[in-house]
């Protein structure tokens, strides 16, 4: 045991899913945070990582992308079996290869092809049949009677389809996009659909083989269909995207469409439970922002930092470097954990209570950097849309049981959260 060392018991939160799920996780960041904010994690069958807590220091790896790499180790927590199958599987260590995995100069060239589809100017021209979406919700959402399982009944469905409609997904095909995303991303929660019990850590890594190949499967047909039949979707421009002259390799556009197809709904869908959680559980918050709903993008801001959907990101060392007074040695594999820098005291006031005044907020849940999140403007507009339509037909809110959360240790949020209600 070193100065460095982070004690076994808190490194073994860090690595257990069901820590994710309860207030363990924000008593190990806060613990963390006090005691050992730049510190090394040696849980048994993991290598070795640093576990980065504090906002300046995940600000200071995610704006130095040259010096801290995300395609050389896994950008997802893998323990050592994990990482190898990965390796067997693809001849590298992910899963998929999106942006997410990618380092300079194949990241910014990716990037570029579908940056100006999420640019402000572009995503406004899309308000219009946003907003339908949005209004069919609060229509569906008012037909429920007076109380109603959120997450279920809107918040899931919702950020699905507002993406499916611009990746070009046909409607029958939701429910299987949904299903996927919850593989693939809670696919260490018991009660994903094919987590049925206890498995090992070679049937685990086989599971989720499975489902990146599912989806392999299914947007290659998508691919085949758009190169015949062009139309106005992101899966057309992927589909006859190039990159250096040449058409995307298979391995990369799977991850393209992967990374929008989930992390494009699963993370609004937490932010947007996370607002309705505050509503219901805030005195006074429902009646303030319904009677100005010019707070509702704060409301929206304060719903992010306060899910932080995607908990963790991983890095790794190009070279011999110093970060708060350590030595990181090159290949060091870094963890950034967006949802401690999120309750860092030393940037966020009272950062355990859910509150909209906070001026600036400056939360880090979509990440800095070049990796800033490409969907961040259209999460909050379409986050902005929903609650636009939906506060004014809400009287009161409350929740109506214990809600629970998704047992993840990467991408996380509300499982359930059963609310009842009166309408306005």
């Amino acid at each position: 045991m070193t100065e460095r060392s982070i004690p076994a018991d808190i490194a073994r939160k860090l690595v257990a899913a069901p820590t994710y799920a309860s207030e363990e996780l924000y008593d190990a960041y806060r613990w963390l945070r006090a005691n050992n904010p730049l510190g090394v994690a040696e849980p048994e069958g993991f290598d070795p990582f640093w576990v980065v807590t504090k906002h300046a220091d995940i600000l200071e790896i995610s704006r130095n992308n040259a010096l801290f790499l995300s395609g050389e180790r896994g950008t997802t927590l893998m323990n050592k079996d994990g990482e190898a199958r990965a390796r067997a599987v693809t001849g590298t260590p992910h899963l998929v290869r999106s942006l997410v995995q990618m380092d300079e100069p194949d990241h910014m060239k990716y990037r570029l092809l579908t940056q100006a589809w999420f640019m402000p100017a572009n995503i406004r021209k899309r308000e219009e049949a946003i907003r339908e979406l949005a209004k069919k919700a609060a229509d569906d959402f008012a037909a429920l009677p007076g109380r109603c399982e959120f997450i279920k009944d809107v918040a899931s469905h919702y950020p699905l389809r507002v993406v499916m409609n611009i990746l070009g997904v046909p409607e029958e095909d939701f429910g299987r996009m949904l299903r996927l995303t919850q593989e693939l991303f809670g696919a260490s929660d018991p009660d994903t659909e094919r987590f049925k019990a206890a498995l090992s850590d070679e049937q685990f890594a086989q599971l989720l083989i499975s489902v990146v190949q599912d989806f392999t499967d299914y947007f290659e047909q998508i691919t085949a269909d758009r190169r015949a039949n062009p139309r106005d979707d992101l899966a057309t421009l992927l589909a006859q995207a190039e990159i250096d002259g040449a058409p995307l390799p298979p391995f990369e556009r799977t991850g393209y469409y992967t990374i929008v197809a989930t992390a494009g709904h699963d993370t609004t869908s937490s932010s947007t439970a996370a607002a309705m959680w505050g509503l219901a559980t805030v005195p006074g918050l429902l009646e303030r922002v319904r009677a100005d709903l010019s707070l509702v993008p704060a409301l929206i801001e304060e719903a992010i930092r306060w899910a932080t959907p995607v908990k963790t990101f991983m890095r790794s060392a190009s070279a011999d470097t110093e970060l708060r007074g350590r030595e990181i040695k090159q290949g060091d594999w870094l963890m950034l954990c967006y949802a401690s820098g999120n309750r860092d005291e030393e940037v966020f006031a009272n950062p355990d209570s859910f509150d909209i005044d906070r001026k600036p907020n400056r939360q880090i849940a979509f990440g800095n950097g070049a990796h800033l999140c490409l969907g961040q403007h259209l999460a909050r507009m379409e986050m902005r849309i929903l609650f636009e339509e939906l506060l004014p037909r809400l009287k009161s809110v409350r929740l109506d049981g214990e809600p629970r959360y998704v047992e993840s240790f990467f991408v996380n949020g509300l499982k359930t959260l059963p609310i009842a209600f009166e309408l306005a």
